[in-house]
């Protein structure tokens, strides 16, 4: 293939497949991504505007022209164009999201501990959740901050009343508190950090991208599979990790170095991060669609009086 035909947008694999989906995510939330300079993730940027203007430098590969898109879409978001912030790329889920679960998982005893760890998580959220929104919905800081405060709560009031409440519960019990506090924080953090959307609707576009319009109800589809996907990604690890821990820990060497135990679940949380990350963001296409029979009668009715039938699904980013 002639690289001055190359289309550098061309999925690379299928996105129609969940196959197709898992390999394209394992590509962008490659950890690895994370240690390079803003200057080469730059340098990505560049080459892929260039392949996109048709103007290909010579000597350039095929492979250069794939990693040079796989930089891009791990580092720069899918709407703007902005080189996202390092804490909230889905790149950094791995690193991130296994120290913090692992600390988690490992202090859930006492009540400032749960308290922490729950703040630290919800925080790290709020800003993947910022990180990753629809950009074409923005959203002020102090909507931000509403929604902030109100996910913090909800995780703080599940896992301290759950922790409580479990205090005559079987030892296993209590530790999957942590996990019931992040889905029921998931739940409100990433409609709460996203209401513009939903408020005023999610731009949706023709098969060629072509924009006709707002949807809320296309928003609503869309953070509703970004919540199933939050919570999936994190469900593997704080559910087994829980009953492996129990069961090591009655092992007379690891009652001999329980000072090791926080250090072992953050690395064995890291295993399942490093698989259930790209699984879970491959659980729904990137590229959201609906029918257009089932958007508001305002925005189909004018969909249908300037286009008639030619236009049967309308699409959408539905963030991650």
């Amino acid at each position: 293939m002639a690289l001055s035909s190359f289309d550098i947008d061309a999925p690379r694999w299928d996105q129609s497949t969940f196959m197709g989906r898992l390999k394209h995510f394992f590509n962008v939330t490659d950890f690895r991504t994370v240690l390079l300079s803003d200057s080469r993730l730059d340098e990505a940027k560049a080459l892929v505007e260039s392949c996109r203007a048709g103007s290909i430098p010579p000597g350039t590969t095929e492979e250069q022209l794939h990693y040079a898109k796989k930089l891009y879409d791990s580092a720069f978001h899918p709407d703007t164009g902005d080189r996202m912030n390092l804490i909230g790329r889905m790149s950094f889920q791995v690193p991130g999201g296994m120290a913090i679960t692992g600390f988690m998982l490992q202090f859930y005893r006492t009540v400032p501990a749960v308290v922490f760890w729950q703040w630290v998580n919800q925080s790290f959220n709020a800003l993947v959740n910022y990180t990753n929104r629809n950009a074409a919905s923005p959203i002020t800081p102090k909507q931000i901050g509403v929604a902030y405060v109100t996910a913090t709560s909800t995780a703080l009031a599940t896992a301290v009343g759950l922790n409580l409440y479990t205090k005559k519960a079987p030892p296993l019990v209590a530790r999957w508190v942590p996990f019931a506090a992040v889905a029921a924080a998931n739940c409100v953090n990433i409609p709460m950090m996203r209401q513009q959307e939903i408020l005023n609707g999610i731009a949706v576009t023709d098969e060629n991208g072509n924009k006709l319009g707002h949807s809320q109800k296309a928003a609503v589809k869309g953070i509703t599979q970004v919540v199933i996907s939050r919570i999936t990604m994190a469900a593997p690890g704080m559910i087994i990790m829980p009953i492996i821990m129990q069961r090591l820990e009655k092992f007379k060497f690891m009652q001999r170095i329980t000072y090791l135990h926080a250090p072992i679940q953050v690395m064995m949380v890291g295993v399942f991060l490093v698989f259930m990350v790209p699984a879970a963001c491959s659980l729904f296409p990137q590229r959201c669609s609906m029918s257009v029979s089932k958007l508001e009668p305002e925005l189909r009715d004018v969909i249908v009086s300037k286009y008639g039938d030619s236009i049967q699904q309308v699409y959408f980013n539905k963030g991650l």
